[in-house]
Order: structure tokens, then sequence, then C-alpha cells
């Protein structure tokens, strides 16, 4: 039975109350899933990338074919289950539990209880990706996004990298991308690309718990990575 299948059979149980809520998803995650730790950790992304990625809709007023394009990038669901996608999508949207009820929640579920926590970066990285489909992270989303990196815990430095991947600041600054202080040795820069291209191995993601599909989005945060440390060596290399 794939993932999809079991989220469809957790969506039907989840769906089934009547009083559906931020707290009987996250429950319904723990205790449906709670014999297998791989399988949990996989729907609660899924889970928590649906919901939080309604509530971001519902936010910003409005809902672009291209960010269901982008969404569709992160998730490719298999026609048969859509219905059950789409159950889960609107459940949270009307939800009336506030979008950081939902990030508390889904950070406690998700998370690691540390600050920077990696699947939780995986999360924020899959709402960008969708906010910024057509072409602007529009103000409402930018304010949305910043705030639930707040609840993540994930701190301002490491939020500025994040941010310096996906929206175009201009001649962004390479060292904010690698989250890394100006002046530092290179080695130290090095040590730190390195670091970063580890934890952004696809073997890395998939063992977080992140469907296969979010890998084409990895890539994009590796080449940001990449490039960044490329204009770092190339400016110390010419100094």
């Amino acid at each position: 039975m794939s993932i999809w299948d079991r989220l469809g059979d957790f969506v039907t149980r989840v769906s089934s109350s009547a009083s559906s809520g931020v707290a009987e998803v996250v429950e319904a995650v723990r205790t449906v899933f709670s014999g297998d730790a791989d399988l949990r950790r996989r729907v609660a992304f899924s889970v928590a990338m649906i919901a939080l990625s309604a509530k971001m809709a519902k936010a910003d007023g409005i809902v672009t074919q291209d960010e269901v394009r982008a969404f569709q990038e992160i998730f490719e669901v298999p026609k048969e289950q859509r219905r059950n996608v789409a159950r889960l999508y609107d459940l949270a949207k009307r939800d009336i539990a506030g979008f950081e009820t939902y990030a508390e929640r889904m950070a406690q579920l998700c998370g690691s209880g540390h600050s920077n926590c990696l699947m939780l970066e995986d999360i924020l990285d899959g709402l960008f990706h969708i906010a910024k489909a057509d072409g602007l992270v529009h103000e409402r989303e930018g304010h949305f996004l910043h705030r639930i990196a707040e609840i993540f815990r994930i701190d301002e430095a490491h939020y500025q990298s994040i941010l310096a991947r996906h929206v175009d600041l201009g001649a962004a600054d390479p060292y904010v991308v690698l989250g890394i202080e100006r002046g530092k040795p290179f080695e130290e820069v090095r040590r730190r690309y390195r670091k970063l291209v580890s934890d952004n191995h696809p073997d890395r993601l998939i063992a977080r718990g992140l469907p296969q599909e979010f890998i084409k989005i990895a890539t994009t945060r590796l080449a940001a990575i990449n490039a960044a440390y490329e204009m770092i060596e190339r400016g110390l290399r010419h100094a």
C-alpha cells in the first residue's frame, strides 16, 4: 500500500469527525501510524505541507494556477487520491484555528525540538516554492512565512539565508545564502558549504521523510548553495 493510499485512509478517518481540526489531525497521525516511524515521518511531512499551504492560501486570499502547479511539483498525487488531498486541504482551510496554531502543532509533529530543525526547514522551503510560483512573494505571504519560521524556531540569520535562496534580492550576498559571516577564513566557508551539501543530499532528504518529488525542489536549493560558494571562491581568488 502506497503512502497516498495510507494518507487516504487517514483523511477518511479524520474527516468523519464533526470536530476535526488541527488537534485531531495531529493526534490521528500519531496514533494511526504509531507502529511505523518511517511512514509516520512521511505522512507527517505531507500533512504539514498540505495544511500549511491551505493556511497560506487563506492568508493570501487567492490561489493561482501557478501555485497549484508548484504544489504538484512537490506532491505527485495519484489521480485516485487527489480527492482525499483536496479534503485535507479544505479541512485545514476551513478550520477556525489560525495558521499559528497549525504551525505550532506541525512543529511538534515534525520537528526535532531543536532550533533550525532540518525537517521544518524543508517544510518552509516547500512553502516558499509555492509562494513564489507566480513570480512574486506577496507581502501577506512574506509575513506568513516569516512568522512560520519564528514558530519553527528558525533563527533570523538562518531565515535570511533561506529567503536569499528564493527571493530576488538584487545582488544577493553569497555569505547570506551560505549562512556564514563575511570575513570568515575560507576554510571555514568551505566547511560550511560541505555541511550544507551533505545535509541536502537526496538520501538525507528521503530519510527525513520527504516525498521523492521534493528532491526536484531540493536541486534548486543546492544550485543556490553551489552558486554562492563559487562566487565567494572566485572573489577570494581574485582579491
